[in-house]
């Protein structure tokens, strides 16, 4: 039987999808968790946050496990006398496995962990990656990460201002499209930064995100500071017969998935070449032609026509920084910085360039300013000089509207202002 009547809460479930709120209150029913009544509890100080329109959890000071300075982020109601249940509420962070793969024993055997130590509640997953296991008292916060790391040989994930627990899409080990190893590469750095992740002594957060294609199954480029992006360098590869058969209407386009809905018979026109976003591909009724210098690799016609047009051969990956969701300066997603890169274990030149940028940041950054923050505030040029790269024109996003010009300081005083001044002399009406 509840505790608290949550009028509002109850309202949540009433839609047609499924309900935290449902969830919550299974989880007070089954009631085998060693904090029985935090579900319960929970619940209760949800819904006074909503008639108060304010929130009852306050930060209570630093909590964790030993050695370790993120993966527990510390939560205190400022109720405790009303809802005890939740009086500490403190969540875990455990490091996901590439690509979240899981097996059955491995999810019990958490599950068990977390209902002899905590409140049963889990979101599988955060934003991040991260399993989340949510509500535990301070005294159960060792023993869970001891008997977590022992019986399951899993470790806790980031929190704070350190390296967040580096994420990857589902990578070649279901899908077509992946240009490189993302769990790998996921894995690999994970292993090599553990230091970052666990002590944070960083500016602030920072993420690793590793899209094996463009398709972005992880929005990299709009989470990540540091987005690793499957490429391809060589040339997209053409069946021109099964290009005929989609024309043809003898494959179905988007691989035979659609709304519901009857668009119609495929126009290889009007859905893929005139939506080509650089206007590269050409199409006479009989040839498809790809002009792939052009191609931005937008992943649109290969999503269309599956069987017809695959990635080239010679992959890698893209390297793009400084994407972050809207806090202090607002949303911006990451920009290209590296066209294009191999990616090969021990993946040396991309741990090199990572190296470089945060020495950088750990220098140069503001209190809870995210990378992307500083480049914005500390130019563009001024981060390519840094990393020691050359400016590239697959770098500028909006040519004409916003360029990328690349003076330094003693060719603006000598050579370049003398001709600037000769060339107005000449000119002048």
């Amino acid at each position: 039987m509840a505790k608290h009547k949550t009028p509002m809460l109850d309202d949540l479930e009433k839609g047609p999808w499924p309900s935290f709120v449902s969830d919550i209150k299974q989880q007070a029913e089954k009631g085998k968790q060693v904090l029985k009544d935090a579900p319960d509890d929970l619940l209760g100080v949800m819904e006074l946050s909503y008639e108060d329109r304010v929130t009852h959890w306050k930060h209570g000071g630093i909590v964790g496990v030993f050695g370790y300075g993120g993966g527990v982020i510390g939560r205190y109601c400022d109720q405790p006398e009303k809802f005890p249940g939740v009086a500490h509420f403190h969540t875990m962070r455990v490091n996901q496995p590439a690509s979240m793969f899981y097996k059955t024993d491995f999810l019990i055997g958490l599950c068990d962990l977390w209902e002899k130590y905590g409140s049963g509640l889990t979101n599988m997953h955060g934003s991040t990656g991260d399993i989340i296991l949510l509500g535990t008292i301070t005294d159960n916060l060792e023993p869970m990460f001891y008997d977590m790391t022992h019986e399951l040989n899993q470790d806790l994930g980031g929190s704070g201002s350190n390296l967040r627990t580096p994420n990857c899409c589902v990578g070649r080990a279901r899908c077509e499209w992946s240009c490189y190893d993302t769990q790998e590469a996921c894995y690999q750095f994970t292993m090599e930064y553990q230091d970052e992740l666990h002590r944070p002594a960083f500016p602030y957060k920072f993420k690793f995100k590793f899209d094996g294609c463009p398709n972005g199954c992880v929005a990299s480029i709009a989470r990540a500071d540091m987005s690793v992006i499957g490429a391809w360098k060589d040339d997209i590869r053409i069946d021109q017969s099964a290009v005929q058969a989609y024309a043809g209407g003898e494959l179905k386009p988007n691989g035979g998935a659609h709304s519901g809905k009857d668009w119609g018979k495929f126009d290889i026109m009007r859905e893929v070449v005139d939506l080509c976003p650089t206007g590269c591909m050409w199409w006479d009724g009989k040839k498809l032609t790809i002009d792939n210098r052009e191609c931005s690799r937008c992943m649109h016609c290969l999503n269309v026509m599956p069987r017809a047009l695959r990635i080239g051969t010679e992959t890698g990956a893209s390297v793009l920084f400084g994407a972050k969701a809207p806090i202090l300066e607002g949303a911006q997603m990451s920009t290209l910085t590296v066209p294009f890169m191999p990616m090969e274990p021990p993946y040396q030149e991309l741990k090199d360039l990572i190296e470089k940028v945060w020495d950088w940041w750990m220098e140069e950054g503001k209190n809870r300013e995210r990378l992307g923050e500083l480049i914005q505030r500390d130019t563009w040029q001024k981060f390519l000089q840094i990393i020691e790269m050359e400016p590239d024109p697959r770098m500028v996003d909006e040519p004409r509207s916003n360029p990328y010009i690349f003076w330094r300081e003693e060719e603006v005083e000598g050579g370049w202002t003398r001709d600037i001044n000769e060339y107005r002399k000449k000119h002048q009406r």
